[in-house]
This record gives structure tokens, C-alpha cells and sequence, in this order.
């Protein structure tokens, strides 16, 4: 097919970063310094994002799939026990259960949301489990009033994925300080990047303090307290713990984007109804739903495409865009339907209805303050072009 576009001089990355100036040259600083690793930075990154969110405590690590983990470990999650999570969600939340000697328990989601269902949830609980780990998918907060009910009813430990959901809020309170522990994500794909790196939220000091000590091998002293003027070198390993922490570069990065972080919101938020407006008269196409009880991080603008309206299936979708210039991603294929985890805990297909829904017919399109409006319509454009076509 020829599309009747003028050709583009640069590929429309799905998800690619905004860096500021000022967070380049704050690197920069760091670099010069002879100081690159666990430091003041990440101290200064750890107190302003915890101020940000509204939480007491913030730990920076290196991934978001650190912080999941080391939450699972303060609130004692071992063998034996099970942790109920949703499919639709990168494997790294799932993974973590795993490692912590752990099984997790999936239960379907909200057809309309992709969030896990509270009530599908509830009848997953069993004796043996003790934690939920809900994920706030594509940036809309979980039903949380629900899960903490649930919580509160069973005696479970309530976490959140916060890694699509820096901005969001629920009913007036900030994801990260509704559950016991939140993990917050800065890969290169989220709104505020450090390239790699994490952050576990937390109002529990205790918690704070034994996941500063798990980060870094569970020494009873970082590299910084060792090696800095005032302080005598000595230190114990008090458990065995990781090499998770975050660096001070990472965390320069981190502290000069969190002062862009509501106007980059804005800026989404505007391509955001510029999608719904130019997409929601086209057959077979989902749009996501909108909620007044929320504030929505606008992460993914994720649409569903039913075949069995749609001129073509969501593959199809993905190749012609491609071919138009335009990367888009799927979120996600359910991880229940993946082979590991089929054959290690005897998942199926035909499980979890709405999660095989969402994963066979979802396509996430560009959505970044990266971006300019020239590059949203010229999405619309060429969807619009292909349904009028379509044919390929």
C-alpha cells in the first residue's frame, strides 16, 4: 500500500524520552565531581520525590523491578505463600513473586479498564495467601478502595505497580501512598526517566530503612557514609542483600525532570483528546474510558481493535503503521498465556477471558511529551486512511 502522506524524515519512536537541558547538564555536574555512584544526589532524589508524591519515605533503586521485589521481602513474602496479581503486565511483576520462592496467583481484569477486578481478586484469596500487587495499568489507578477493603477483610499486605502511574491520583490521594508499599519506574519509556531505575514508597520507617540496607548487599553502611570525609570506613553485612542501588548520576537525571512533570502531564493530556477526537467515530476501534473519580497519569493511550468490526486485526494494525513510519507497542500479551508460566505453575488459555481480550486486540500508540502535535495528527491521518481504504 502507498501511503498519501509525505514521507517522514524520522521514525515515530513509540515511547522515546523528553530529556531537559538542565537534567543533562546536572549529569554532566555529577560526572565531574569524582563522585558517580549511591551519594548526596540520590539523597536529594529520595526527599524530593517522596514530597512529591505526599509519602514519608522514598528508596531509590536501580529498577522498578527492584522495588517490587524488595517490597515483597519487607512484608516477609516467601515460600509457601501466594501473591495475587493481574496477566496484563510486564513480566517483571510477576517475576518478582518468583524470586521472593513465591507463586503468583493470577485473577482476570476489568475488560473495560485492563486493571485487576477486585472481585475476581476476592476469589483467588486463599489460606496460604499474603499480598496483593495490584498495577495501575497504563496509568489509571486500580479500584483501590476495593483492594483496600480486601486487605483490611483477609490481613493481606496491599502493594502497588506504580510504573505507569507517577502522576496519577485516586480519589484525591497520590498512587504510591494508598498500599503498604509502591514501586514507582524510570525507564526510558516512562515520563520521567533515569535511564534505569526505581523508587519503593513506603510510610513505614522500618520498611525504609532495611530496603536502604537489602539495596546495597546489606551492608550496615553505603558507599557514601563509608567514604565520605566525616566518616570512619567501617561497616557490617547485616543480611544478605542486592545490587540494587540507584546511582547519582541516575539521580540527577531524576531530581531536574520532576519540576517539568505536571506540564509534561498537561502536554498529554492534550494529545490525549486529540486521539479521542480523531479516533472515536472509526468502527471496531475501543477508546479508552474515562473516570471523574480519578486522575489518569496518561501513560498509555492503549485502543482495542475488534476484528469483527475493524477493517483489520490489531496485527495488521501494527505492520501497516510501521510501514507508515509510526512505532506503537503492545501492552501486554497476558502472562499467563507465556510459557514459563504455563509450565511451571499449569496455566492455560481460555483462564482469564478478559486479559486474552485485551492481549490479543490492544495496540498502544505514541503518546510522549517527546512528541509533537504535527505527530499525533499524522497518526490520526494515516488510521483514518486505512479505514477509509480498507484493504492493505
Amino acid at each position: 500500500m502507498r501511503f498519501p502522506f509525505p514521507r517522514r524524515d524520522r521514525y515515530l519512536v513509540f515511547g522515546a524520552p523528553r530529556l531537559p537541558e538542565e537534567a543533562i547538564e546536572a549529569a554532566v555536574r555529577v560526572l565531574r565531581s569524582g563522585w558517580l555512584g549511591t551519594g548526596p544526589q540520590v539523597a536529594a532524589f529520595e526527599k524530593a520525590f517522596a514530597e512529591y508524591i505526599g509519602t514519608p519515605f522514598a528508596v531509590a533503586v536501580g529498577s522498578c523491578t527492584a522495588a517490587l521485589h524488595l517490597a515483597l521481602r519487607l512484608v516477609g513474602v516467601g515460600p509457601g505463600d501466594e501473591v495475587i496479581t493481574t496477566p496484563i503486565t510486564f513480566a517483571a511483576t510477576a517475576n518478582v513473586i518468583v524470586h521472593a520462592g513465591a507463586r503468583p496467583v493470577f485473577a482476570d481484569v476489568d475488560l473495560r479498564t485492563g486493571n485487576l477486578d477486585p472481585e475476581a481478586a476476592q476469589s483467588a484469596i486463599t489460606s496460604r495467601t499474603k499480598a496483593i500487587l495490584v498495577v495501575h495499568y497504563g496509568g489509571r489507578p486500580c479500584e483501590m478502595d476495593a483492594f483496600l477493603a480486601l486487605a483490611r477483610r483477609y490481613d493481606l499486605f496491599l502493594i502497588e505497580d506504580a510504573a505507569h502511574a507517577l502522576e496519577a491520583f485516586y480519589r484525591g490521594r497520590k498512587v504510591g501512598t494508598l498500599g503498604d508499599l509502591a514501586a514507582f519506574s524510570f525507564y526510558p519509556t516512562k515520563s520521567l526517566t533515569t535511564g534505569e531505575g526505581g523508587m519503593l514508597t513506603t510510610s513505614v520507617e522500618a520498611w525504609a530503612e532495611r530496603a536502604r540496607i537489602l539495596r546495597l548487599h546489606g551492608l550496615s553502611r553505603d558507599a557514601w557514609r563509608r567514604y565520605s570525609e566525616d566518616a570512619f570506613p567501617d561497616y557490617e553485612v547485616l543480611e544478605p542483600g542486592y545490587k540494587y542501588n540507584m546511582t547519582d548520576i541516575q539521580a540527577a537525571l531524576g531530581l531536574a525532570q520532576l519540576p517539568y512533570l505536571e506540564r509534561w502531564l498537561r502536554c498529554r493530556e492534550y494529545y490525549w483528546s486529540l486521539y479521542n477526537q480523531g479516533l472515536q467515530d472509526l468502527a471496531g476501534i475501543s477508546l479508552p474510558p474515562e473516570d471523574t473519580h480519578l486522575v489518569h497519569a496518561r501513560h498509555l493511550y492503549t485502543i482495542r481493535v475488534n476484528p469483527r468490526e475493524a477493517p483489520f486485526d490489531r496485527d495488521t494494525l501494527i505492520h501497516l503503521l510501521h510501514k507508515a513510519g509510526i512505532g506503537t507497542g503492545i501492552h501486554y500479551k497476558a502472562l499467563h498465556l507465556h510459557r514459563f508460566y504455563r509450565e511451571a505453575f499449569g496455566y492455560r488459555p481460555g483462564m482469564f477471558p478478559s486479559a486474552e481480550r485485551i492481549s490479543e486486540e490492544t495496540l498502544s500508540l505514541p503518546l510522549s511529551a517527546h512528541m509533537e502535535e504535527s505527530d499525533i495528527l499524522y497518526v490520526i491521518d494515516v488510521i483514518r486512511f486505512l479505514w477509509r481504504e480498507g484493504r492493505f
